[in-house]
């Protein structure tokens, strides 16, 4: 500190806390020997004190590196694009960033550079423990990672993630809370611009989709697969609306092509909702400052990624087992969806 002030030391985050210097080591270095309650005091006391421990006394000290991985199977630009992303890693970042820890994030090409990356960073020694994403069915990844014995966390349904902990959204009720608010605005041709194929959860929202529709006596209708990408939802949309049995209604696996999707129905002369209702997934400040504005089904991102961090340290503290669901996608409705034409509510 300046000013005259006495610099903070470890003795006295450790007194505010009310635990021992050593207490306070073991939090910061991600030790196992204090609770996750303590842990939480230690990171409150020193962030009120201003306090964070010396890098290199704690590279000395221990030979973990303070850095967890993340590896990203997706291109560049749409990772700049898509906030989802932006608003997972930020909240990831934050928890990192109350025990001075860091993210070291690569973009790979695939599966296989993907489980290179991680044999490379876990026996180099780089990285304290990792987040797996986008998760596939039968994924590759779960078998080679846990021969690693890496700690590690898998964001995805418990049914995907291996002997992992799982933090989980409940996709499959959410989809059919879309499906039923369609329905209930009288749409009966509601059709789907998914995700990839092989991601595990957008196999699970093709189901809950499909499922839904039949339940409720609906129209069967398509479901696209693309690549999350403007274009792609683009393409689709414009595929389902030259189609013989033009859907009413369309939900959207993401935001970016939920807003290509409104500009392609402009382009073909209908009206958003007066012709075409659209819902988005993972609501975002850009469903909110379209025209009209998207309705969506709305989780809060950045919460969920700071979550799947605290997970990750219980997990490399040898503190968590079981998986962890967060809340479940909700539905925002605004201004682009409505009553199917022709029906009242």
């Amino acid at each position: 500190m300046t000013g005259g002030q006495e610099r903070v030391t470890i003795k006295d985050v450790a007194a505010r806390a009310g635990v021992s210097k050593g207490a306070v080591s073991l939090a910061f270095n991600q030790k196992p020997g204090v609770s996750a309650a303590t842990r939480e005091r230690i990171f409150a006391a020193a962030r009120e004190l201003g306090w964070a421990p010396s890098v290199t006394a704690r590279s000395l000290s221990s030979r973990r590196i303070d850095i967890v991985g993340l590896a990203l199977c997706r291109p560049a630009r749409l990772l700049g694009l898509e906030p989802f992303y932006m608003d997972f890693i930020s909240g990831i970042e934050s928890v990192l960033a109350e025990r001075s820890c860091s993210l070291l994030l690569r973009l790979v090409r695939d599966l296989d550079e993907e489980i290179g990356l991680y044999k490379e960073w876990w026996r180099g020694r780089m990285i304290a423990g990792a987040i797996l994403v986008d998760l596939r069915e039968d994924d590759p990844r779960i078998p080679s990672m846990e021969g690693l014995g890496m700690p590690a966390v898998a964001v995805g349904h418990p049914s995907l993630a291996g002997p992992f902990p799982a933090v989980w959204t409940d996709d499959s009720s959410a989809v059919g809370e879309a499906v039923r608010y369609l329905a209930a605005l009288g749409h009966r041709r509601i059709a789907r611009v998914g995700g990839p194929a092989d991601l595990g959860h957008s196999a699970i929202r093709t189901r809950a989709f499909a499922d839904t529709v039949r339940q409720l006596g609906l129209e069967e209708a398509p479901q696209i697969a693309t690549g999350f990408e403007e274009k792609e939802g683009a393409r689709a949309t414009r595929s389902l609306l030259l189609g013989e049995r033009r859907p009413t209604a369309i939900v959207y696996d993401n935001d970016i092509m939920a807003v290509a999707g409104a500009g392609v129905a402009a382009e073909m002369g209908f009206t958003v909702p007066d012709d075409l209702s659209l819902l988005a997934w993972d609501d975002s400040q850009l469903c909110r400052i379209t025209h009209p504005t998207l309705s969506a089904m709305s989780h809060d991102v950045h919460q969920f990624g700071a979550e799947v961090a605290r997970v990750l340290f219980d997990v490399i503290n040898g503190e968590h087992n079981g998986p962890h669901q967060v809340p479940t996608p909700s539905l925002t409705p605004r201004g682009s969806t409505a009553p199917a034409p022709g029906h009242t509510v």
